[in-house]
């Protein structure tokens, strides 16, 4: 919970206990308490932006008075009424058990569903941010039925920001009803839910003047999951930053939750047939595409930014890329098929795609990280059907970690806890039987130091010396 959040439930909590229990109060007292609340629920207001999850405090904010209200009336009994003695026992039970019950709601679902922070980066630089809107003219767009579309991508780079750049962060999501929309149809769950979206912020500064600490800084692509986003993994991308690292995050379009074009225009997630291994494939084909198509924009900007930003400050001999799920898959294509992607993390993706790992391996630095529960779906035989698909689906997983490359189980961890997802509320947490904190801890560490070694030539701090089992993971090296 914010701040003033905190400040009005409390005490409104305490105000409604000090207006019950305590009877040889004035008139006054009440109505300056009442005053106060109103304040704080003012500047709360003004200052956090008022929410529906805090809905019973503001009606809290009004009860004082009500009960006070109510308790000028009771003054005069009218004929025929209990005695005043009995009557007031019954009504101080009643009203106690319902300012107790009211409280619980007024407390749980703030925080139930809080407006959660990013951890600040650990790295020594503050990071800037700018958004592009790319059109491939060269590829049709295939996931719409006008033939005249063209493949259209919207693009977000964070970069290393100078020491002294200032101004607001930005939102994690700058069209809130959009993206709530987008989740609601996406997770089919009630648009409500996702609205704290709209609040959280990150630490990128829009178009903040890139540091001049290092001349040029290796370039990450990042591509999401199947129905996510570009900022889904923002809890990452800002520590590789925040390290010297620029990160280009793809939205896949008619893939992502939902694409905002400049112009206003709304790409929803359009679903796919995830039954059988062929549309997958040829899905991650279209992705193997937009990851090249924006590799290629990217060279450009390297070379002549129009804007001046990029030019000479991408180093574009030490280019790595990173996914979630579909997008660890596209990954893994990349990798292999691209020249210029000279390492690679796949985030617990399902190996779909044109290309499999030969025998010998990738022969390019790679690290595979798994959530345990997902290679146990992959892995079951309850169903027949899936468990064929399964078995076929782990086949390509037979050489992953061949030719020295490094293949990483977490313990305890699901599919959707390598995102940001699970930070919107404790409810989806409890999908995630360790601590998701710690989780994503793990993560940055152990991606920080693959690509600090293979695009920075610095040593390995971890994943040399941590081969083997561990209480929260296992880490093998053929």
């Amino acid at each position: 919970m914010r701040l003033f959040e905190v400040l009005i439930v409390v005490f409104n909590i305490l105000l409604i206990g000090w207006i019950l229990l305590f009877k040889n109060k004035s008139q006054r007292g009440p109505l300056i308490g009442f005053g106060v609340s109103a304040i704080i629920m003012l500047v709360h207001g003004l200052v956090e932006g008022m929410r529906w999850p805090m809905i019973p405090a503001y009606v809290m904010t009004a009860l004082p008075l009500v009960i006070f209200a109510v308790r000028l009336k009771s003054k005069s009994r009218l004929p025929g009424e209990q005695p005043a003695r009995k009557r007031s026992i019954v009504k101080l039970v009643l009203l106690t058990l319902l300012t107790v019950i009211y409280s619980s709601v007024a407390v749980v679902l703030p925080i139930l569903f809080p407006i959660f922070t990013f951890n600040k980066p650990a790295g020594p630089y503050k990071i800037g941010t700018v958004t592009y809107d790319w059109k491939d003219d060269q590829r049709d767009e295939v996931l719409t039925p006008d033939t005249s579309d063209k493949r259209e991508l919207m693009v977000q780079v964070w970069y290393p920001a100078d020491a002294k750049a200032k101004g607001k962060t930005e939102f994690y999501h700058s069209e809130p009803d959009i993206f709530a929309e987008g989740y609601s149809k996406v997770f089919n769950m009630p648009k409500l839910l996702f609205t704290a979206f709209g609040k959280v912020r990150t630490h990128a500064i829009e178009n903040a003047e890139i540091s001049n600490a290092e001349s040029s800084y290796p370039v990450l692509i990042f591509s999401h999951g199947l129905s996510g986003t570009k900022m889904q993994n923002t809890f990452q991308i800002e520590l590789l930053v925040s390290h010297g690292y620029i990160v280009v995050g793809i939205d896949h379009t008619y893939s992502s939750t939902a694409s905002i074009f400049q112009d206003g225009r709304v790409a929803y997630y359009q679903p796919i047939d995830m039954t059988s291994t062929g549309p997958m494939d040829q899905l991650n084909d279209q992705w193997v595409g937009d990851a090249e198509f924006v590799l290629d924009q990217v060279e450009k900007l390297a070379a002549n930014d129009p804007e001046h930003r990029f030019t000479g400050r991408m180093d574009m001999n030490h280019v790595g890329m990173f996914g979630h799920s579909f997008g660890g898959a596209t990954s893994v294509q990349m990798v292999m098929k691209d020249a210029r992607i000279k390492a690679a993390i796949n985030m617990d993706g399902v190996l779909y795609g044109k290309l499999r790992i030969p025998e010998e391996g990738l022969n390019k630095p790679f690290l595979m990280m798994s959530a345990d529960s997902s290679l146990e779906a992959l892995q079951s035989t309850d169903n027949s059907e899936l468990s064929d698909l399964g078995k076929k689906l782990m086949e390509r997983f037979d050489h992953i970690a061949d030719g020295g490359n490094y293949w990483m189980t977490i313990k305890n961890m699901t599919h959707m806890g390598f995102t940001d997802i699970y930070l919107l509320s404790p409810l989806f947490q409890f999908l995630q039987k360790g601590n998701i904190r710690e989780a994503q801890s793990l993560i940055n560490e152990y991606s920080l130091d693959f690509f600090d070694h293979y695009l920075k030539k610095k040593p390995l701090r971890l994943l040399e010396q941590n081969i083997g089992e561990h209480p929260t993971f296992t880490l093998q090296k053929d």
